[in-house]
């Protein structure tokens, strides 16, 4: 089931002469579903920081390798995924499903380029089910009252947050949403986040994120390693703690790749 609002309130609040970061990752990531000013803003921002197209597909893959753990591993089988983002490859119920076709996901996102292609998350084996929420962060009771519709929270939950805590500029509220999020999971539950970075040897980082802030939508927040590591307080740390995203359990024994300005972690509430 999807919460949304009607074909022309969507189209109102899509503006495709502005650059959206949701599109601009949809380029990053090889993707159609953008405009041509947000091509132009995700040249532009390489330029800055040529590798920054890199942390997509950082982001991405690191998702996927958590999910796969949590199901694999873990056994986790419901997945709470709040700032969703565009679809594409790998979403995380085609990963969870994958490997354990009775997974639940719902996604959640206020962002209406996502909601206008929020189908193609809606697909699911038989044996599973997905939902969709069109929602902000922030509104955490709301979020908690509609995943309950489908997923059972006296069984331990996966908390995914890439990307999307970099939008809630004060810190003390960013730190109280995740903490409430996860107060209301049960013991065994997970958090997987990622956030972008800040740090004296990547200064090509924030002159690209200064340049976003100037000419995008909506507005990013860099915080260094040790704050992204606090949103973890409380949880058990998965090996090897928060990281570069390409660094958290590669698929490689080889040596590691360059670090990205996206920093991951995995914790589980004890």
């Amino acid at each position: 089931m999807t919460e949304s609002p009607s074909v022309s309130e969507l189209h109102q609040r899509i503006k495709t002469d502005q650059p959206h970061t949701a599109r601009i990752w949809n380029y990053w990531l090889g993707g159609k579903d953008h405009y041509e000013v947000d091509q132009q803003a995700g040249d532009q921002i390489r330029e800055l920081h040529p590798g920054i197209g890199d942390y997509a597909q950082a982001d991405r893959q690191f998702l996927g390798r958590a999910v796969r753990h949590l199901v694999t591993d873990a056994g986790i089988r419901q997945f709470l995924d709040i700032g969703t983002g565009l679809p594409t490859a790998d979403n995380t119920h085609e990963v969870a499903q994958r490997h354990a076709p009775e997974s639940r996901i719902v996604y959640v996102d206020n962002d209406p380029i996502v909601l206008a292609h929020a189908e193609a998350l809606l697909t699911s084996t038989p044996e599973g089910r997905t939902d969709y929420l069109d929602e902000d962060l922030r509104n955490v009771d709301t979020i908690l009252e509609h995943a309950r519709r489908t997923l059972d929270f006296s069984k331990p939950v996966a908390l995914m947050l890439l990307g999307v805590v970099i939008f809630v500029e004060d810190d003390e509220e960013a730190y109280g949403i995740v903490r409430r999020l996860m107060d209301a999971l049960p013991s065994g539950s997970y958090l997987v986040l990622s956030h972008t970075i800040t740090r004296e040897d990547m200064p090509d980082v924030d002159a690209a994120v200064a340049f976003w802030n100037e000419h995008g939508t909506p507005k990013l927040t860099q915080r260094t390693p040790e704050a992204v590591t606090r949103f973890f307080d409380g949880l058990d740390l998965l090996e090897p703690g928060v990281v570069s995203c390409n660094h958290w359990r590669p698929d490689t024994d080889g040596e590691l790749p360059a670090e990205v300005a996206m920093f991951g972690g995995v914790g589980r509430k004890a």
